[in-house]
């Protein structure tokens, strides 16, 4: 082969070497861009985790204060039930 057929296999060699190394940086972008984007939705549903575990924690203690109010507004009742039930009885004698 000769000294021009040689540098011009060696030119062919480099470009397609080249064209391979732009396609993998391109790749390699990508693959980049995508980690980024799934590094910035997994701190978006920490912050909602951390939302809705605040969320719920409210929830649960409000539930616990209904609760008490709950019963202490029944044995309110039932002592006001009590006193009506003695009240009738004492005027029923």
């Amino acid at each position: 082969m000769s000294e021009e057929g040689s540098l011009d296999a060696a030119v062919k060699r480099l470009a397609l070497a080249l064209d391979a190394l732009d396609a993998a940086v391109e790749r390699r972008r990508d693959a980049d861009r995508h980690a980024q984007e799934l590094a910035e939705q997994l701190h978006a549903l920490g912050t909602d985790r951390a939302r809705l575990a605040a969320t719920l924690d409210g929830e649960t203690a409000r539930l616990r204060a209904l609760e008490t109010a709950n019963r202490e507004i029944a044995q309110r009742i039932e002592v006001a039930m009590t006193t009506i039930r003695t009240v009738i009885e004492a005027n029923d004698h």
